[in-house]
């Protein structure tokens, strides 16, 4: 997976951001909040096109485990990629893996909605500690995103 300019600037914002003060949160998190957005557009964009280059039986496989899974936001997203059909046949090793790359998703969209709740409450007490650890998450949330981004892409050059 190629790196990307946009994680790679939120990378460094955040990890800079760790040992900021109180004033430098205030007066940097507008700026913060940007690169982030900015980042995570870029890791949802470079997952929509590893997952578009895959085979219509693996994008249909996908969204019935997602489907599955009560998971209706991402449920909606992956409707996109492909309609709903009957489930195709696919075999149990392709499907273990498609069910990791799944556990990916969900994993970098936890950890997303984490960080993103920790900053939020942050920004409402005013806490610096509280932002610190935002970043720290927002780190942990790239890295698992990219994780799964990987997988994804493994799966596509399996097929």
């Amino acid at each position: 997976m190629r790196k990307l300019p946009a994680v790679e600037d939120a990378r460094a914002i955040m990890t800079e951001g760790m040992e900021w003060g109180v004033w430098t949160w205030l007066l940097e998190k507008k700026r913060v909040r940007e690169i982030a957005d900015k980042a995570k557009a870029a890791l949802d964009e470079l997952e929509a096109k590893v997952k578009a280059a895959w085979s219509d039986d693996l994008k249909i496989a996908y969204n019935q485990l997602v489907s599955e899974s009560g998971d209706v936001k991402q449920a909606r997203q992956q409707a996109k990629l492909a309609k709903k059909q009957e489930a195709p046949k696919v075999d149990s090793e392709l499907m273990a893996a498609l069910k990791r790359v799944k556990e990916a998703d969900d994993d970098a969209y936890n950890a997303h909605e984490d960080a993103e709740d920790v900053f939020a409450e942050a920004e409402k007490r005013m806490s610096t500690s509280g932002a610190r650890e935002g970043a720290r998450k927002a780190l942990i949330a790239y890295d698992l995103h990219e994780a799964a981004i990987r997988k994804a892409e493994a799966l596509a050059r399996a097929r």
